[in-house]
C-alpha cells in the first residue's frame, strides 16, 4: 500500500506558555485517536509546537483505508420469513442496512435457532478524501482560557493566523474562520521569512534555516547546555528550576543565552527576594557560588540569535536594577513598621463577606491552636510558640513587600520577625505555617508550626463549608483540596496522635461558636469527613494500594493516619497468601451475619447453650482489650495479629453453631454476640470488601 507523510500545522498569535505542552499532546492524541477511528494506518507521529504554532506530521500515513469483510448476524429465521415464505420488513431491512440483497443472504443455526446472517463489504476510503474532517479535531481543542477575534464565532486559545495541510506534496483544502490551509509557513517573528513547504519531511529543516526550532525538546535541551556551558566557562553554579525551564522553553522559538549582572549593594536583599525578583517576573535564572551564596549576576534566555547580546544584556540589567530598586525601598519601609500596627491594619482587609476580615480569622486560628495544642497534649512552650505564631503569622500580608511579591508571604514574615526581636522558633513557624503550599512540598519541621498550619487550613476549610463554599467537579477557587493534602500529609509526616474527626470537630467548633454555620454542624461535619476520605484515598493510591484495600480500611471512620497507612500495608503484604484469605473469610462470615441483629441489646452468658459460644465470648473479650490497645498505641501489626489468631475460634463457633436459629431471645443473643465482636474487627478493616483473584 502506498504511503505519504502528512503534516499539520496550526499558526497562531502567541500562546501563554503554560498553554503550549497540553495544547500540543492534546492534539497529538486527538490525531492519534482520528486515525484509529478511521481505520487509517501510519508509522509514527510526531508532535510540535512553538509559542506561535501546533503541528503534528503523521510519517508513512497509507493513501487508502483497508477494504473490509464482515459477517453481519441478522434476526432469527422465523422472523425473516412471513407464512407464504417471503422476506419480511425485518429481513429486508437488515440486507438494506448491510448494502446486499437480500438473494446474499444466508443462514447459520446457533444453539438449535436459524438466523440470517449477511457478508459485509467495506470499500476504504482514500485518505485524501478523509483529511479535511481535522478541520473539526482543530476547533474541539479546549484550553485554560479561550477568546473571539474579529467577527469570528469561533473561540480559540488565541487568533489563527495560517493553516498548513499537506498530504505529500498535496495540500489539503478546508478552512477555519478565513484562514484557507496552504503549504506557507512563517519563521521567525523578526528574524525568519515566509517559508514554502514543498512536503512534510522538509518542515522541520526549513524552518529550522529561518530561526525556529520547533520541536519543544531540543529547545529545552538547548538552552540547558548553554546555561551549563556559561557557568563551567565563569564557575558558577546555577541551579536549575524545571519549572521555570519548561515556561522558558515556551516562551521563544530560537532561544540564546546571555548573562547580565546587578549592583553587589542589592545582595543585602533576603536572598528570597532577589530569587523572587529574577526567576517569578523576569524569568531570570540566579547564579549561585558553590557555598550555595547569591552572586550578583543572572542568565537569561533571548528569543532570537547571537547579535547585539550586549544591548540585550543591558536592557535587562536596567529593568532588573528598577525593579531590585524598589524591593530596597519597601524592605527599608516595612522595618519601620512594628508587629502591633500591622495586626491593626489586618482588621481593614477583608477575608470574605460572610466570614469577616483576615483578623477574624487570626482568632479564630488561635482559638483552634489552643484546643489542638490541649489535644496533643503539647507542653508548655510548644504551646506558647504556636499561640505567638498564630497570633502574629499574618502580620506581613499589610508589608509593601508582600504587596508587591504576593510569593513571599510567610518568608518575608519570618525575616521582619527575626528583625523585630521575636524568638526565632516563632519567626521560622510564621513562614512555615503556610506548608506544605503545593503538592510535594514538606510539612513544617516544627510541632508549634505544624499546629498552626492544621489550625488554619482546617479553618479555611471548614468556614467554606459552613457558607456552602464546596469543591464542586474541575472547581476548586479556594484550593480546599490542596489544603486538605496538606492536612492529610502533616498528620501522617510527624505521626500525631489525633484522628481527623478530633481536627474537623475542633475547627467546625470555633466557626459555630461564631455563628457562621448556615446548615447543621453534623451535617458540614458528615460533608467535611467525606471531603477528607477523598484525600485521604488519594494518598493511598499514590503509594501504590489497591483500590480494594482503601475500601477496606477506609471505612467507618478515617481516624488515626498513620496507623491507617500501616493498614493498608499489612494488608497489602499479606494479600496474595493463602492464610491471609482464610482469616479474612472468617471475619467477614462475622461481620456479614452481624448485619442482621436487630437492636443493640447486651450479650447474655446465660443464654449460651454450647461450649463454642463461650468460647467466642471468651475470644471476644480478650480481643476488645488487645485490638484497641494495639491501635491506640499504633501498633496495626499486634492489632492484626490478634485478629488472625482468632480464625480457628471463628470457624469452630460457625461449625457448631446455627446463629439463625427458632429460639428467639437465643438467636437475638447470638446476633449481639456478632454484633459486637463485628465492631473490633471493623475496628481494624473493613475484611469483606478485599477481592481475591
Amino acid at each position: 500500500m502506498s504511503k505519504r507523510d502528512f503534516l499539520l500545522e496550526i499558526g497562531l498569535e502567541e500562546l501563554p506558555a503554560r498553554f503550549v505542552t497540553d495544547s500540543m499532546n492534546q492534539l497529538k492524541e486527538k490525531v492519534e485517536t482520528w486515525l484509529k477511528n478511521e481505520r487509517l494506518e501510519y508509522s509514527e507521529i510526531q508532535a510540535f509546537a512553538t509559542p506561535r504554532r501546533l503541528a503534528v506530521i503523521i510519517e508513512g500515513l497509507a493513501e487508502n483505508q483497508p477494504n473490509i469483510e464482515e459477517e453481519a448476524k441478522g434476526p432469527a429465521k422465523k422472523i425473516a420469513f412471513d407464512e407464504n415464505g417471503n422476506w419480511t420488513k425485518a429481513a429486508a431491512g437488515f440486507a438494506r442496512g448491510q448494502g446486499v440483497s437480500t438473494d446474499s443472504l444466508y443462514f447459520k443455526e446457533i444453539k438449535g435457532v436459524e438466523y440470517i446472517y449477511a457478508n459485509k463489504y467495506i470499500q476504504g476510503k482514500k485518505t485524501i478524501e478523509l483529511l479535511p474532517a481535522l478541520k473539526e479535531l482543530i476547533t474541539s481543542l479546549h484550553f485554560p482560557k479561550n477568546m473571539r477575534w474579529g467577527n469570528n464565532d469561533l473561540r480559540f486559545a488565541r487568533p489563527i493566523r495560517w493553516l498548513v495541510a499537506m498530504y505529500g506534496k498535496e495540500v489539503i483544502p478546508f478552512s477555519i474562520t478565513s484562514i484557507k490551509t496552504g503549504s506557507k509557513t512563517y519563521g521567525h517573528r523578526f528574524l525568519g521569512n515566509e517559508i514554502e513547504i514543498s512536503e512534510p519531511s522538509e518542515y522541520v529543516t526549513s524552518l529550522l534555516a529561518e530561526y525556529v526550532i520547533v520541536n519543544p525538546e531540543e529547545r529545552k535541551r538547548g538552552i540547558r547546555n548553554q546555561i551549563e556551558s556559561m557557568t563551567e566557562g565563569n564557575n558558577w553554579l546555577v541551579s536549575i528550576d524545571e519549572s521555570l525551564l519548561e515556561e522558558v522553553t515556551h516562551l521563544v522559538e530560537y532561544p540564546t543565552a546571555l548573562s547580565g549582572s546587578f549592583d553587589k549593594s542589592f545582595l543585602q536583599l533576603p536572598k528570597e527576594v532577589l530569587i523572587t525578583s529574577m526567576r517569578e517576573h523576569q524569568r531570570y535564572f540566579p547564579v549561585q557560588d558553590h557555598s550555595g551564596d547569591l552572586l550578583p549576576y543572572f542568565i537569561t534566555v533571548r528569543n532570537g540569535d547571537h547579535k547585539h547580546l550586549d544591548n540585550v544584556s543591558k536592557g535587562n540589567e536596567k529593568v532588573l536594577r528598577a525593579r531590585l530598586s524598589d524591593a530596597a525601598f519597601f524592605y527599608a519601609e516595612d522595618q519601620k513598621l512594628k508587629i502591633t500596627d500591622a495586626l491593626t491594619r489586618l482588621e481593614q482587609i477583608v477575608y470574605h463577606e460572610e466570614l469577616g476580615s483576615i483578623g477574624d480569622k487570626v482568632r479564630r486560628v488561635g482559638e483552634a491552636v489552643t484546643k489542638m495544642s490541649q489535644l496533643l497534649a503539647v507542653d508548655e512552650k510548644t504551646e506558647k510558640t504556636a499561640s505567638r505564631i498564630a497570633e502574629i503569622g499574618k502580620f506581613d500580608l499589610v508589608t509593601q513587600m508582600v504587596n508587591e511579591f504576593p510569593e513571599l508571604q510567610g518568608r518575608m514574615g519570618e525575616v521582619y520577625a527575626d528583625l523585630a526581636g521575636e524568638k526565632k522558633e516563632v519567626a521560622q513557624g510564621i513562614n512555615e505555617h503556610y506548608r506544605p503550599r503545593f503538592a510535594g512540598d514538606t510539612s513544617p519541621s516544627t510541632l508549634a508550626g505544624t499546629i498552626v498550619s492544621l489550625a488554619e487550613k482546617l479553618d479555611t476549610i471548614s468556614t467554606c463549608f459552613a457558607i456552602g463554599l464546596i469543591p464542586t467537579g474541575s472547581q476548586d477557587p479556594y484550593a480546599l483540596r490542596r489544603q486538605a493534602a496538606g492536612i492529610v500529609q502533616m498528620v501522617n509526616d510527624h505521626k500525631l496522635d489525633v484522628s481527623l474527626e478530633q481536627l474537623v470537630s475542633i475547627s467546625l467548633e470555633v466557626a459555630e461558636s461564631r455563628k457562621l454555620l448556615k446548615s447543621e454542624a453534623g451535617e458540614i461535619k458528615s460533608d467535611l469527613l467525606e471531603f477528607f476520605k477523598l484525600r485521604v484515598k488519594a494518598l493511598l493510591q499514590e503509594q501504590g494500594v489497591q483500590y480494594d484495600v482503601v475500601d477496606a480500611v477506609l471505612n467507618d471512620q478515617i481516624g488515626h493516619i498513620p496507623t491507617l497507612i500501616t493498614k493498608s500495608v499489612i494488608i497489602s503484604e499479606l494479600h496474595q497468601e493463602e492464610a491471609f484469605k482464610k482469616v479474612v473469610e472468617a471475619l467477614s462470615r462475622v461481620t456479614n451475619i452481624a448485619k442482621k441483629a436487630k437492636d443493640s441489646g447486651a450479650i447474655d452468658v446465660d443464654l449460651f447453650e454450647k461450649e463454642e459460644e463461650k468460647q467466642l465470648y471468651t475470644l471476644y473479650e480478650e480481643l476488645s482489650i488487645q485490638v484497641e490497645q494495639a491501635l491506640k498505641q499504633g501498633n496495626a501489626k499486634k492489632a492484626y495479629e490478634a485478629l488472625a489468631s482468632s480464625e480457628p475460634i471463628i470457624n469452630q463457633y460457625f461449625d457448631h453453631i446455627m446463629v439463625m436459629t427458632e429460639k428467639r431471645e437465643v438467636r437475638d443473643n447470638r446476633l449481639n454476640q456478632m454484633r459486637e465482636l463485628s465492631k473490633i474487627i471493623r475496628s481494624f478493616a473493613q475484611f469483606q470488601a478485599i477481592v481475591f483473584a
